[in-house]
């Protein structure tokens, strides 16, 4: 007679090692669960990281990035180098919305709202550079800016080793921003106003050279009287009424005589008084 086969189920207590009945297989050893480890994801994250490699010259913060807009810029006529270190050493993708920092280093100005914008690297290249081509270098400067926008120019400036820089803004919003963009390089040497740039600002003058972002068909009287003797004045003017800008430079001679060249067409907001 056959031996019967175990019949299904098996009770519990016949459900032990060795004790399965005949030709019965023994199940082959169940694997051990993994261990639990919190902090795995953290240790792979860190491990992608190391393994991603940022190509030169990509990221924002890249020093590579700055020094191709600089050779674009020697390559279209930057000659001082003085600017060119001076603009070398500010991130201008820190002065625009973060939505915009991609084309920070682009040659093209960018809106920074309240309809105003920041200036192209060549256009605040080009005036820097008519601005301090008078003073010898290494000179400390006292400057005055018409027009803080978002702060990018007065950081550049402050870089040419200026004794004293007074930026002026007549939109409080635009004021704020520029302080609060501005806060690393808050000390003695720099003073934001909000207030009307048509005046200048008289308690910190006279200045060495005065600088304006925004252009009408006359210079203020305000701007001229604070210029002080050997100084220098870069502006947007209108070559007629109603016409064109250019950028005109005027000189204050030592005898006090007011000396006046117009350089190349620009394109500037027109120059507004008041404060808002």
């Amino acid at each position: 007679m056959a031996p019967s086969r175990p019949r299904f189920p098996l009770p519990l207590d016949a459900v032990r090692s060795g004790d399965r009945g005949p030709g019965a297989r023994r199940p082959a050893a169940a694997p051990e669960p993994p261990m639990l480890r919190p902090q795995a994801p953290l240790d792979a994250a860190a491990r992608d990281r190391a393994r991603q490699t940022v190509p030169a010259g990509l990221g924002l913060d890249s020093e590579q990035v700055r020094e191709r807009l600089i050779r674009r810029l020697e390559a279209q006529g930057l000659r001082d180098p003085r600017v060119a270190a001076a603009l070398r050493a500010v991130p201008r993708h820190l002065f625009v919305d973060s939505a915009l920092a991609q084309q920070a280093y682009e040659d093209t100005s960018l809106p920074i709202g309240w309809g105003q914008t920041i200036s192209k690297p060549s256009v605040v290249a080009r005036m820097l550079e008519l601005l301090i081509a008078p003073q010898p270098a290494g000179r400390p400067l006292r400057l005055l800016e018409i027009g803080s926008g978002c702060g990018y120019q007065a950081a550049v400036m402050l870089q040419l080793g200026v004794s004293r820089l007074v930026s002026i803004e007549r939109l409080r919003p635009l004021h704020e921003l520029a302080q609060a963009r501005l806060a690393p390089h808050r000390g003695d040497r720099l003073r934001l106003v909000h207030g009307d740039g048509r005046l200048g600002h008289a308690p910190m003058a006279p200045y060495d050279g005065i600088i304006a972002a925004a252009g009408g068909e006359a210079l203020p009287e305000a701007w001229l009287a604070q210029l002080a003797p050997g100084g220098r004045l870069v502006a947007p003017l209108a070559r007629s009424p109603g016409g064109p800008q250019c950028l005109a430079v005027v000189d204050r001679m030592a005898d006090g005589r007011l000396v006046e060249q117009r350089h190349e067409a620009v394109l500037f907001v027109p120059l507004e008084s008041g404060v808002a």
